[in-house]
């Protein structure tokens, strides 16, 4: 367990006879040509394990080997560090921290930076103790950033729990918590607001890292100001020009490649074009789904991608581990092969297509060609934190009518216009027909609502939503809906709609799809509407289920899925829905489902 793994402090005396040649390493590694990100040169050295660390790292480890020293061949793979995922959010995966550790492990993920602000919307400080603590008992490194934004935006949400300053504080006294996640309210540190910069001052009052989330396409003096409150980095940028305004300003721009987020590309020719010192660049994955993890990898996935991006691999190394280890302060602990770090590292026949041959993390084994070797374990989640979904009733097809103004035959709505493979949405709109009194999607368009669930109110708030492709009769709903984690439900039949809003009910949170009067696929997530503890596989297996199921409603999306969860995400351009209303995010405000005078 983290808890109980030593310092280098405490291993140095060890550390240092090892290196002498003085007491025999626990594990050597011959054979390999080395990727020292130090310095971005490949090596032929070897290396020396002892107390899960890195004690001699050189040419030759001879002196090191004893009777019991395990003597590893690497027949000229490279070695290279263990990657680091620089942001992500655990809940995303569908999975609890120690199934997430063991999907990541095999791909080579050896650490991660995680932001658990999903589950702090449910259910508070404990939820993200909770996540905390199973992330300590893991075989890899999981560091926990305390949430900073729940709600993500006061005023325009609300939320089972709320985060507050003083629970800022106490958290940066827990092991695990590395920094402050992701400061979403943007306008809030803009304007001063006293909460938000508490938040911020108690974090870099403990020398830890404010995490940065900056959506707005202004570049100008509000990034300035935004900047200047703290916040060390930011996941959000789209294009090259986002990239370069962040590390101008001196924060890290982290580039990702999620389950539906492809920013990569647009912006890593900062480096690869402009010609910008790559050290201020990290890789991570934001939010990935079960799905991805077990077919595609994790931060291996990122890497090779960021490579056929035209990085060089070495480098792209370099934004997968160094770079992302010393902006949270951890240069001297993780990151690169050196004496004294954890010796977190993976062996691979290639860095362009990077297979993962065998990943060793703190000096163990930890899988062996795709396969996991250890156990990852698992924390005791009380009976409360299985039973959040709470609406109070029955939903009704009635409850998701949506009442034109008097007299009208159609009308003029605001639409949330979906974009394949960003976060941001468009604020569109759509003349759509009268019928019986009621608005009616058509085409495109069809009907999304949110079903309060923490308090037991069940209020449903309706809205029009295109960009899908849903076709025919069907429905889909989900417990999972960034930030506030309501339930988020788009159908193009309003009976449909609150079938599926029901069925979340009876089975504690999840996500189901409806076609033609049937449930066609089921993942239930019943820690907090967000998680499983079952194995990643079977969960994998039901997500590619949902997926296949949203394709044979007419869906065209890649990864659709990730965006119906975030169609709730109030601090993202442009237009989203709330418990409150219908969400201007360009204004920050709630704003009206009808155009006036239409």
């Amino acid at each position: 367990m983290e808890l109980h793994f030593k310092s280098w402090a405490e291993s140095a005396h060890r550390l240092v006879a090892v290196a002498a040649g003085r007491e025999p390493a626990d594990l050597v590694i011959r054979g390999a040509r080395l990727v020292n990100v130090q310095t971005r040169e490949i090596l032929d050295w070897q290396v020396a394990v002892a107390n899960g660390r890195f004690a001699y790292v050189g040419p030759d480890a001879s002196h090191c080997i004893g009777p019991d020293t395990q003597v590893i061949d690497a027949k000229g793979s490279y070695l290279i560090p263990g990657l680091c995922d620089g942001h992500m959010h655990i809940e995303s995966g569908m999975l609890t921290p120690a199934e997430f550790a063991a999907a990541v492990i095999p791909h080579g993920t050896t650490t991660m930076f995680t932001d658990p602000h999903e589950i702090a919307n449910v259910l508070g400080l404990r939820g993200v103790r909770m996540m905390h603590d199973e992330a300590l008992m893991q075989p890899i490194n999981i560091y926990t950033q305390m949430p900073s934004c729940a709600p993500s935006a006061p005023g325009l949400e609300t939320t089972g729990f709320e985060i507050s300053a003083d629970d800022v504080a106490e958290a940066m006294a827990w092991p695990g918590i590395i920094g402050l996640g992701e400061m979403m309210n943007f306008p809030g540190v803009i304007n001063g607001d006293p909460q938000m910069l508490a938040e911020m001052a108690a974090t870099m009052n403990a020398g830890k890292t404010v995490g940065g989330h900056y959506a707005s396409p202004d570049k100008g003096i509000p990034f300035s100001a935004y900047v200047a409150g703290g916040a060390a980095d930011d996941h959000e940028g789209t294009a090259e020009a986002d990239a370069i305004a962040r590390v101008r300003n001196g924060m890290r721009s982290m580039m990702r490649l999620g389950s539906a987020w492809y920013d990569v590309e647009s912006q890593i020719t900062a480096v690869t074009e402009k010609g910008l010192d790559p050290r201020n660049f990290i890789l991570c994955t934001d939010d990935c789904h079960s799905g991805t993890l077990v077919n595609d990898g994790h931060m291996n996935r990122v890497v090779r991608h960021a490579i056929a991006c035209g990085c060089d691999p070495v480098v792209a190394l370099q934004m997968a581990t160094i770079n992302t280890a010393t902006h949270f302060g951890l240069e001297r602990e993780l990151g690169s092969i050196a004496p004294g770090r954890r010796a977190d590292m993976i062996l691979t026949s290639d860095l362009t297509t990077l297979p993962i041959q065998q990943v060793i993390a703190r000096g163990q084994t930890v899988a062996l060609d795709g396969t996991i070797t250890v156990d990852c374990l698992h924390y005791d989640w009380p009976a409360d934190a299985r039973q959040t979904v709470r609406m109070g009733k029955t939903l009704q097809d009635t409850d998701f009518a949506i009442k034109a103004p008097d007299g009208a035959n159609k009308v003029k709505a605001k639409v949330i216009g979906v974009v394949e493979n960003q976060a941001p949405t468009e604020a569109l709109t759509a003349e759509l027909p009268v019928v019986d009194g009621l608005v009616e999607g058509e085409g495109d368009t069809y009907q999304i609502a949110l079903v309060e669930r923490h308090r037991g109110t069940g209020d449903v708030v309706n809205g029009f939503v295109s960009g899908f492709g849903y076709t025919g009769q069907m429905a889909i709903a989900s417990t999972v809906a960034h930030d506030s984690h309501h339930m988020i439900v788009v159908g193009t039949d309003r009976a449909m709609m609150a079938a599926a809003t029901n069925r979340l009910g009876e089975v504690g949170g999840g996500v189901t799809v409806w076609k033609d009067g049937q449930e066609i696929a089921l993942v239930e997530l019943p820690i907090a509407g967000l998680m499983s503890d079952s194995p990643a596989a079977e969960v994998a297996a039901k997500a590619d289920r949902m997926v296949a199921a949203m394709a044979e409603c007419g869906c065209t999306l890649n990864n659709a899925y990730m965006q119906h969860s975030l169609l709730a995400l109030v601090v993202i351009p442009s237009l989203r829905i709330s418990d409150l209303g219908l969400v201007d995010v360009d204004k920050f405000e709630i704003t009206e489902l009808f155009e006036e005078n239409a």
